[in-house]
């Protein structure tokens, strides 16, 4: 569809949405720089998933804390329409470095778009729900809430990312890959490392093989895809030969078939390690496997649209962007939005100390009311177009069954 054939909700409920943003600005400011001054890691955002279950009850939704048996989850409720709209809400932070995601500008986007959408809710015959989804960092939290059952029935979802200046503001093409994250525990003997090495079998030179296999297989894998490692234990004394090391990596690709490819290869590596140490090894998943992302090409289109009158760069992606989000998953099961959001003036790149500032800054604070601003427009626009309202209402979501599965 070309973004200048999507019709509209209407000039009228733009200006009522984008008006009820600018209503709950000062105090979704506020919250989205209490999160950024106050990180909390996957699963432990108590802070950040009170504050905005708070608010969101101050506008009027309904509020189910600890939703699939995740202490800091939520699921925040306005209207009853037939139509069911989810708007995810991100506010977990990295290690070490905060918000160097962005994750306190997802939430505020999502929550004041929320907040504006919730008393149009019943005239634009839609049920909103804002979900509250810890964890996207390491955990995958929304893959894991849409097996439990949150997502039941949603038929439509969405949520921005922001990213350094200079990106498009047209999600079409762009996708983000699949990435699955891994623990290989390799285990020797330890032996004193002067009186008796040749009795020890080192767990350490495994990691450092494995490692050294990994290197070597980059030059032979397709450009896009992408290997990462690091050594999360590998001895503890000098005079010990080292009989545990442990290497936790993760493999990413934009398809699933190429990444399970790859996952096969990366696992050769580690096994000829154990082999050549004389180790054993063990390799378990650590987490849920993040799906490649797909944009819904209304959704799309729409957010174009609102973007046009914004006045943002809405010139075609170059196509697949890196990395990896496990609104993947809910993509892969829900007509998904997932566009990405420039921030002004950020010349660095996402996960780094520089751009965790960056996130805190006013012109950062004001490409996230405009993205509310897109985002309400976008669900009213999907809410009263016939046919994407059709379309999203019966795309609504039903777990599989056991039976279906088989």
């Amino acid at each position: 569809m070309n973004p200048t054939d999507t019709p509209q909700a209407g000039a009228d409920v733009h200006a009522e949405l984008a008006a009820g943003v600018e209503s709950w600005r000062s105090k979704v400011h506020d919250l989205a720089r209490d999160i950024h001054a106050n990180p909390e890691l996957s699963f432990e955002e108590v802070r950040a998933s009170a504050g905005i279950a708070a608010l969101l009850r101050e506008g009027g939704f309904t509020v189910e804390a600890g939703t699939s048996g995740l202490p800091t989850a939520f699921t925040a409720t306005a209207g009853s329409g037939e139509l069911t709209v989810a708007l995810c809400v991100e506010y977990d932070a990295l290690p070490k470095i905060g918000h160097a995601c962005g994750h306190n500008l997802i939430a505020g986007a999502s929550v004041a778009a929320a907040l504006a959408l919730a008393p149009l809710a019943d005239k634009l015959g839609i049920t909103l729900k804002a979900i509250g989804t810890p964890a996207e960092e390491h955990g995958g939290g929304k893959s894991l809430m849409l097996e439990a059952g949150a997502f039941d029935g949603v038929g439509l979802s969405l949520m921005v990312h922001p990213v350094q200046d200079g990106v498009t503001y047209n999600p079409a093409g762009t996708s983000a890959q699949a990435v699955g994250r891994y623990r290989a525990t390799f285990t020797g003997k330890a032996s004193h490392a002067a009186a008796a090495p040749h009795l020890g079998v080192n767990a350490a030179d495994a990691a450092v093989l494995s490692q050294v296999a990994v290197g070597l297989l980059r030059q032979q894998i397709p450009g896009d895809h992408r290997v990462a490692m690091y050594v999360a234990e590998a001895g503890h004394a000098t005079n010990i030969i080292p009989e545990l090391a442990v290497v936790e990596f993760e493999c990413r690709a934009f398809t699933l078939p190429e990444y399970e490819a790859l996952l096969v290869r990366v696992r050769r590596c580690f096994e000829g390690a154990a082999l050549a140490t004389g180790t054993t090894l063990e390799i378990e998943s650590t987490e849920p496997l993040y799906e490649p992302l797909l944009q819904d090409d209304d959704l799309a289109a729409n957010w174009i649209a609102a973007m046009n009158v914004l006045g943002k760069d809405t010139s075609p992606a170059a196509g697949m962007s890196g990395g990896s989000t496990d609104m993947g998953n809910i993509s892969q099961a829900i007509p998904s939005l997932h566009p990405w959001l420039s921030i002004p003036g950020a010349d660095v790149g996402i996960h780094s100390h520089a751009f965790a500032a960056l996130a805190d800054t006013p012109a950062a604070y004001d490409v996230m009311f405009e993205a509310a601003k897109a985002l309400a427009w976008s669900t009213a626009d999907a809410a009263t177009n016939p046919s994407q309202r059709s379309r999203f209402i019966e795309a609504a979501y039903t777990r599989p069954t056991k039976e279906s599965r088989a």
